[in-house]
Formats: structure tokens, sequence, C-alpha cells
């Protein structure tokens, strides 16, 4: 893992840098991006967020605002899920499309609602390493006449409080009541009397905030939670947490060759309650027909942890590959995402995974490896 001294300084720093630099974080790359991968220990890190409460710098995620008439209709042709039901205050996880079905990336679209002259307001985060392209794929595909985009992601701190005391933390520092607020459920609020963006969302599998705000308040709440004793957490335990909970990593487990079918986010696809959308007839395909390859969750035996790229074995053949990888420090053996023919997807089927060129017993697991139960329901 690089020191920060070691990377290029061509890489983009968020305005939260600086504090990591003082903790003695330590840094790698991850896109454009310079980032912590680790404040104190990945394991330490990994367990306040499941016991406790740990804050999260994801201000390098791409953070868009939209308002335009009948915004709601031009998004539906980019997603297979259908945005209608949306309400004001709700959110859908969900994926842009290629015209070959493939993910471009996964989003979370936030509906804000419609204001007193008919237009409507949404939030799209996007993956930081795809901004650029999720950016100009929108844009695209929208009518720019009937719609303002304005992208905050170089401006805006994003800041992820997540643990089962997340809401205890933050709620002292946050003008609104968090407690009714519901799974993906989000609300415009104000901390330390400025305007804040905040969701009951996150990547950890655990309860939890996100919450957008401009630079100085996010220093500034930063530093009111570190001093209240939450835990600074770095992308090493965000990959851990989110792979106990079986979240797709794009770039890894999703990519612009992989449909939502194949990747098991069929419940994101919704053919039967929208009309068209990019990559439709691809997915009533692959509906009709199956999918000759599943992503499935993996259990293997021992302590060899399976990395992304290994080969997974079946009768001493490879028929495919694992996608994400670690030993998971909360259930105590490793566990990995990999995708295999679908005769193969089933729970209980035993397969290998080849680790330093010998072949371990594993087996099709119940996917997610982990649910937490202290998140709040939609």
């Amino acid at each position: 893992m690089a020191n920060q001294e070691n990377i290029t300084q061509s890489l983009a720093r968020t305005p939260l840098y600086q504090i990591g630099v003082e903790l003695k974080a330590r840094f790698t790359s991850f896109g454009d991006w310079e980032m912590p991968v680790q404040y104190s220990s990945i394991t330490k890190e990994h367990e306040a967020v499941r016991n406790n409460a740990g804050i999260f710098d994801i201000s390098h995620m791409g953070k868009f605002t939209l308002q335009g008439k009948n915004l709601i209709d031009q998004l539906e042709n980019l997603v297979p899920s259908d945005l209608s039901r949306l309400q004001p205050s709700q959110a859908q996880y969900t994926v842009l499309l290629n015209p070959q079905a493939g993910i471009i990336d996964d989003i979370i679209i936030y509906y804000q609602g419609l204001d007193t002259i008919g237009t409507q307001k949404v939030v799209i985060i996007v993956n930081a390493a795809t901004t650029d392209k999720d950016k100009s794929w929108i844009l695209t595909h929208l009518d720019i006449q009937t719609v303002e985009f304005q992208d905050h992601s170089r401006d805006k701190i994003l800041i992820a409080v997540q643990g089962p005391k997340a809401t205890s933390y933050l709620q002292s520092l946050v003008t609104a009541d968090l407690t009714p607020i519901k799974a993906f459920a989000h609300l415009e609020t104000t901390i330390f009397g400025r305007p804040a963006f905040l969701a009951r969302t996150g990547y950890t599998g655990e309860d939890g905030f996100e919450v957008m705000v401009d630079s100085e308040i996010g220093i500034e709440l930063w530093q009111r939670l570190y001093d209240a004793g939450v835990i600074p957490c770095g992308l090493g335990c965000r990959d851990t947490l989110r792979l106990e909970a079986a979240m797709a990593l794009y770039g890894q487990d999703i990519d612009d060759s992989t449909t939502p079918l194949e990747a098991g986010l069929g419940w994101l696809v919704n053919l039967d309650t929208k009309g068209d959308f990019i990559g439709r007839s691809v997915l009533e395909q692959q509906k009709t027909k199956g999918v000759q390859r599943k992503l499935v969750g993996l259990q293997t035996q021992g302590r060899n942890i399976p990395r992304h790229g290994y080969s997974v074995l079946s009768s001493g053949k490879t028929v495919g590959q694992v996608t994400s990888g670690t030993f998971s420090p909360t259930l105590g053996y490793p566990i990995a995402l990999a995708y295999v023919p679908s005769q193969l997807a089933t729970t209980k089927q035993q397969i290998e995974v080849e680790i330093r060129g010998k072949a371990y017993p594993s087996v099709v697991v119940k996917r997610p490896f982990y649910r937490s139960q202290n998140r709040v329901t939609s």
C-alpha cells in the first residue's frame, strides 16, 4: 500500500485530506483520488462500524443535482427501475444501462419532489471512478433544454456516519429529528446553521446516514464527530463491510459487460410496470431464456482468502472467476463473490477456488453473508 509521499500529486484530494494526514492515515490511489485506506487498522475500524459508529470521507463520490419538468420521465429511460413510484424524500438504488444491458454504473437517485411551478428535483450519487462517464451519459440522454444539471463532485463534502449508534452521534449536530427517517429516505436540513442534504443510506450493511454539505461545514462536522468518539474509517474497512453485506463494487462485481440479472440485481428490473428503457430488449430475452452465469456468494474452507481474479473450479476445470474476496472480521472465515455458470449457482453447491496454485474447497452460500439487526426498514 502506497504512503502519501509516494502517490503522484496529480491525484485529486478531498477537503478532508489534511485531517487524514494529521491523523496519520495511510493513503492509496482510488480512481483519480488520493484516499485514506485506513486510519488505525482495518479490523478496528470494521468492528467500530459493526458495534458502535464510524465516519467515512466519501467526498470523492460523484454528486449531481438536477431539476426540470418531466425529469423523472426522462430518467426512466436510463434505468430498469420504475421511478414513477418514488415519493418526495424517497430514493432508489438502481443502475445505468448501455444498449446491451451492461451496467454503466450503480447509482442512487434521491427524489426531492415537485416545486410550485412543476419542476422536479433529484440528487444523484455515482461512483467516483465513473463520475465523468456517468455525467456525459446522463447529459447525452436528457433534454438539456428542459433540465438544469449541476455537478457538485468537487465542491461538496460527503460524509458517511455508519453503525448502530450513528443516529445518536449525529442527532445532536442536526436540526431535524432523525428518528422517523426510514431507510433510503432523505431530507434537507441544517447543520451549524447551514444547508445540509442528509440520507439514511450507506455502503456498510449497517444503519447510518450520508451527509452532503459545503466544505467548511463538512470539516467542522467531521471534527465534532471525531471529538465525540466516532472512529475514522478508510476504504479498507469500507470494502470488508460492504462485502459482508454482499454489496456490489463497480469495476469488480459489476461493470458494463454484466447485466443486472446476471449480477443478482433482478429486483431492480421492473419490466412489468414501466415502459421502454435502454437495454430493455436484452433483459427481456434474459428473463425468458435465463442467464448463462450468475454472481454468487462463496465461503472458502480454512483461512486462505479468494481474491479478485482467482479462478473458480468445478471437476478440476475453470468455470468462473472471483470478483471480490476477503477474510470476514465479523464471521471469522473467508468470503467471496464470483461469477459461475447458472447450473452451479445453487446454495450448498460444492466448488473450488484456486489460490496460489492450489484448489481450496468452497461452497455457494446465501447472500448477504451478514445481515445487521440494527438497520431500519424502508
